[in-house]
């Protein structure tokens, strides 16, 4: 995996870095609109700022995007694929690092869950789900249910946070859906942390392995 990144100006260089260009970029779909909205912003969003702003911690009043990386690759164990995300970000604010990972949803599924993604399951997809699960401070039995992919963005925010020594992760869903769509399969995850989250609020987990855990629902709609 290559470490040199080649800025994304316009919606064209976001799209060449898909898996498959023609099948991922339609019109009304995730990835498009996670794009259009990140490339039109000077900074977050407007959708996200708002949320950051009053969210109650003064640390993402101000936060500085360094950068953004969309279609991120983070290597995790059992295999040789990487996990792809749809963005990245790291910021700055107050003398402290941030990682984000956005997942963009609009009415597509967030994917299999657990129990689906495991069957027929090979040695590699078993070790890489333990290796989520510890970095998540969660067991194999509780998440069974729950969509694979949150727990695989989440995963990542927090790895990230600790090769960039970051003080904060945040996972949010940036959500273009006008019925919500998927919130439940959210709600379910944040549940694991006994937590019900509210839309459009950055709830604060807790601390793993030192570093503060925050997750959202963010409707940009």
């Amino acid at each position: 995996m290559t470490c040199i990144l080649i800025p994304a100006n316009k919606l064209d260089d976001w799209r060449r870095l898909l898996a498959d260009p023609e099948h991922h970029w339609q019109n009304g779909y995730s990835t498009k609109r996670l794009a259009q909205a990140w490339l039109e912003a000077d900074g977050f969003p407007p959708a996200v700022s708002r949320v950051l702003h009053l969210s109650g911690h003064d640390l993402f009043r101000d936060m500085e995007i360094l950068l953004a990386v969309p279609e991120h690759k983070v290597p995790l164990p059992g295999g040789g694929t990487a996990s792809t995300n749809d963005l990245f970000v790291l910021a700055k604010s107050r003398g402290q690092l941030t990682t984000f990972v956005i997942e963009g949803k609009v009415n597509e599924s967030f994917g299999p869950t657990v129990s689906e993604w495991l069957r027929e399951a090979s040695k590699g997809k078993k070790t890489r789900l333990e290796y989520i699960c510890s970095t998540l401070g969660l067991t194999e039995a509780r998440v069974a249910d729950i969509h694979y992919r949150l727990l695989n963005r989440t995963a990542s925010a927090l790895i990230e946070a600790r090769r960039f020594n970051a003080t904060n992760a945040v996972m949010f869903v940036q959500s273009f859906s006008e019925t919500y769509a998927g919130s439940d399969d959210f709600v379910a995850f944040a549940k694991l942390y006994g937590l019900t989250p509210e839309p459009n609020r950055l709830h604060f987990i807790g601390h793993v392995d030192k570093i503060r855990l925050f997750l959202g629902w963010i409707a940009d709609i």
